[in-house]
């Protein structure tokens, strides 16, 4: 008995087109008896995906007995990879990542390439949102986008101590200034919004290239650095920053569109907070990913081939709305708010801004860094910005 086939058209990376696909490989055979997969999240994913993993387990108990769940940075991950390949021991079934590990994992080739059973997962040129389509051809056919949202850069902060929300970079530079200590964002490889902030002050600064790290941000390093001066340190995670701001300790931080609305759903951060965007704003796309180490047992793969399509069913992205962590969150085509669980519209509904659908609308959204750009930035970053600030 195999898992059932599907169809599935790939894309090439920064394009809509049609992707070379290896050889066509044989669908692994199902399980002969219920496997244990073990799920590694570190992205924060499964505050979306849980539910729907769950599901998969009542509905196809003869592949899966149980889920164990875990979670890790996601800086600390590759490496643990890379050493169970290395002693030919995997103990990680599948990984739920952004694109920071996602991208040490392509550079460190640790990810199973799923080119060859182009025939056991969905068409995603036909599900997939536009965007989110874009960022599955970041994957580059070695992961499965799974969630989706425009992201940011924003500014989150606290009008009763930020009478004057800063409008530009320059402006934000001179608060910072006159307001030493009171501005933080967390390190990028570990963090939604540092990332999207380090990846989108490019076009907010003007800088000669976007894209390209290394030789076109002149400016943005410049500009990181400057700010730096006025920065008592960099969080470990984004968790970390928002909960500074919710205490008083900062007054503005980094944020997305997520990480706006769940903590203040949460009560981490009081509902009063709000939203800024810098002058030359456009979005930086954020996605997450389900990626297999290589070394995975042929049963498991199966299992998970089935699982992937699963998860872009309409039924099972709904879940995805959540408590807005990953707003609007999902990455199919025609999943509505009305569609979510009733206490995920009730959140948003509460806690959501009516703004994001303009801002949405009336403002460019970028994809991410390439896997190697974007792991060349998360290097600069810590030698010339993080180093000696914690």
């Amino acid at each position: 008995m195999t898992i059932s086939r599907r169809t599935f058209v790939g894309v090439v990376a920064g394009s809509a087109g049609l992707a070379a696909f290896k050889a066509r490989a044989a669908t692994p055979a199902a399980p002969k008896s219920p496997v244990v997969i073990s799920i590694v999240d570190v992205a924060g994913n499964l505050a979306l995906t849980q539910p729907a993993f769950d599901a998969y387990r009542a509905a196809k108990p003869q592949f899966v007995s149980r889920f164990v769940y875990s979670k890790a940075p996601a800086p600390e991950l590759p490496a643990k990879i890379k050493a169970e390949q290395q002693a030919g021991h995997l103990d990680i079934d599948l990984v739920l990542t952004g694109a920071d590990a996602l991208a040490a994992g392509l550079d460190q080739d640790l990810w199973i390439d799923l080119s060859p059973y182009a025939a056991d997962l969905p068409n995603f040129a036909e599900i997939y949102l536009t965007e989110a389509l874009k960022m599955q051809a970041i994957a580059k056919s070695h992961a499965v986008c799974v969630t989706y949202y425009p992201s940011g850069p924003l500014i989150e902060y606290m009008p009763a101590r930020v009478k004057k929300a800063p409008a530009t970079a320059e402006e934000l530079l001179d608060w910072s200034r006159q307001n030493k200590n009171k501005f933080m964002y967390a390190r990028p490889t570990n963090s939604g919004p540092g990332r999207t902030l380090l990846m989108g002050l490019p076009y907010i600064l003007g800088d000669v290239d976007p894209k390209d790290p290394v030789k076109g941000w002149d400016k943005t390093w410049t500009y990181l650095k400057a700010l730096g001066e006025n920065i008592e340190y960099y969080g470990s995670g984004t968790t970390q920053t928002m909960k500074e701001l919710g205490e008083g300790t900062r007054d503005i931080i980094a944020s997305t569109t997520g990480w706006d609305i769940n903590p203040r759903a949460l009560g981490v951060v009081p509902k009063e907070a709000e939203v800024g965007l810098l002058k030359g704003f456009h979005w930086v796309a954020d996605a997450h990913y389900m990626a297999a180490p290589k070394g995975l047992a042929d049963e498991k793969l199966a299992v998970l081939l089935d699982l992937f399509g699963f998860l872009l069913e309409k039924k099972q992205q709904a879940m995805t709305y959540d408590q807005g962590y990953f707003y609007p969150g999902p990455a199919v085509k025609g999943v509505t708010l009305d569609m979510a669980p009733p206490d995920s519209q009730e959140a948003i509904k509460e806690f959501g801004r009516p703004q994001y659908a303009a801002w949405i609308a009336d403002n460019p959204i970028e994809t991410p860094l390439e896997a190697a750009q974007l792991v060349a930035a998360f290097k600069l970053w810590d030698e010339r910005i993080g180093a000696g600030k914690g």
